[in-house]
């Protein structure tokens, strides 16, 4: 549908206008290859690309208008050239504007965190479908819009899609869309023009420098993130991270605070841990969940607080809690042959030093931990010895494999990783680059009564080397070799 272009721009910080932008377009597209007749052309400036050396190619596959921060030399009488300081902001208005401002017809939460961000946005999503609010959920695994599921790319979306999203899901009647905030994505405007009724921190610890460079820029950028909520919202933190009031310190919205160790606005205490769930209280209530560890009593009361703040009745919360399940990929448990295996999704060390901690506490002294671990490629590299560091620390026996190597060659990878091994733990830990070898390997080194954890790819159903996807789920895999072992 043709939509009035100065209507589409308002929001936008216009530094010049050269054209007459009191025409219609058509849609609007930051790619050439999508460009046809009567579009709008966003020209970003990317990581590999810049957008504003394909604004004649653009227009030579029939854009109308062009959005760009600097003007070319020469102009077509017939299109329209919108100079803005920050192109990536205004695609998130223009987005925003062409779906006429999806984020303000249903109550949008965001989750940003370095941890925990999926299981507490998937756990809200379930939590609120439960109890029969049609809603949404924008998150690494998987999209929602009421029960229909829709792939997922990115932690959080391009900010064109974002938008067609949330729309589809006004369309269908969703009340409530919850979406994981990645810090790439706030830095980057995804999620410009958006309008949120309430964020949630979950933690912050060692990851994406690759990207951030540093730990106070990483910081910076999750914090930027509630620092932009509007006072009508609400944020709330935990109070047991370093961080967690850091990140409320220039919100102008409504603050409030979880935790376990501190005393904060909702609270938790673990009684019982167990392989099959755990037993807690949630502001004095006692409950049974099918979830384990400290890091997901964490979500949980997460869920939880932002549930109380959405006027939801505690006694329907804490209903539908105790039935909900844990999110593939995440403390993912197959108990065959008397061996336990766990797949996680464990990628940085705080996530695989938490998970760890969790099985220790669980376990009984007879039992081993043996922990197949590898790192990514093409990313952050300083969390790679830290992470087989804590692994040795950790467990009876670490086997360092391939995660995604990427563009990287898996033995460098894992040589990197091994650095980091004390040397009075040099005996326990093995190195076996194919990760089937490596997961059959913990296999076979479990007897009956032992604990295998699979760490780094969780939910993934592919291992990427070189550009190229193949099909590799580390819970088929162990479950296929261990009921081999019978």
């Amino acid at each position: 549908m043709a939509k009035n272009l100065e209507i589409l721009l308002r929001g936008i910080q216009i530094t010049k206008v050269v054209g007459n932008t009191d025409i219609y377009i058509d849609e609007i597209f930051f790619d050439t290859r999508l460009i046809s007749k009567n579009d709008v052309f966003v020209a970003i400036v990317g990581n590999q690309f810049d957008g504003h050396n394909f604004i004649d190619k653009a227009i030579e596959n029939g854009a109308k208008a062009i959005v760009c921060e600097i003007l070319p030399e020469n102009f077509k009488l017939d299109v329209a050239y919108i100079q803005t300081g920050n192109s990536s902001k205004a695609l998130g208005i223009l987005a925003s504007n062409y779906y006429e401002k999806p984020s303000q017809k249903l109550i949008l939460v965001g989750v940003t965190g370095t941890n925990g961000k999926t299981t507490t946005a998937t756990l809200l999503y379930n939590l609120f479908e439960n109890l029969n609010f049609k809603s949404g959920l924008l998150s690494t695994i998987t999209n929602y819009i009421h029960k229909k599921e829709i792939s997922s790319t990115h932690t959080t979306p391009d900010s064109l899609t974002i938008n067609q999203l949330l729309a589809q899901m006004v369309e269908e009647g969703c009340e409530y869309c919850f979406m994981e905030v990645s810090s790439h994505s706030v830095v980057q405007e995804r999620i410009a023009g958006l309008t949120f009724s309430g964020g949630i921190f979950t933690n912050l610890t060692h990851d994406h420098l690759d990207y951030h460079k540093t730990f106070a820029e990483y910081l910076k950028a999750k914090k930027l993130f509630f620092d932009n909520l509007p006072k009508t919202a609400f944020a709330i933190t935990n109070l047991d991270d370093k961080n967690g009031e850091v990140m409320l310190q220039n919100t102008n919205a409504q603050k409030f605070s979880y935790a376990l160790k501190s005393i904060a606005d909702f609270n938790c205490k673990i009684y019982e841990n167990h392989f099959d769930g755990t037993l807690l209280s949630i502001n004095n209530q006692e409950l049974w969940v099918h979830f384990v560890g400290n890091f997901n009593a964490y979500n949980l009361l997460a869920v939880y607080s932002t549930a109380k703040l959405l006027n939801i009745p505690e006694i329907e919360i804490l209903t539908v809690l105790s039935n909900l399940t844990p999110v593939a990929g995440r403390f993912d448990t197959v108990n065959i042959n008397e061996i336990t295996a766990i797949v996680d999704y464990a990628h940085t060390p705080d996530a695989l030093q938490n998970v760890l901690k969790s099985i220790i506490d669980i376990k009984q002294s007879t039992q081993n931990i043996i922990t197949v671990v590898g790192a990514g490629g093409d990313r952050d590299k300083t969390k790679r010895p830290v992470m087989a560091k804590i692994a040795a620390n950790y467990s009876s026996k670490v086997i360092l494999t391939s995660d995604n190597p990427r563009s990287e060659k898996p033995e460098d990878i894992i040589n990197e990783m091994y650095k980091g091994v004390d040397n009075t733990e040099f005996a326990k830990v093995v190195k076996i680059t194919d990760r089937k070898e490596a997961i059959r390997t913990a296999c076979l080194l479990a007897n009956k009564g032992d604990i295998i954890l699979i760490a780094g790819k969780g939910h993934e159903t592919y291992q990427e080397t070189n550009g190229i996807k193949i099909h590799f789920d580390d819970k088929e895999i162990v479950t296929e070799i261990l009921n081999l072992k019978k």
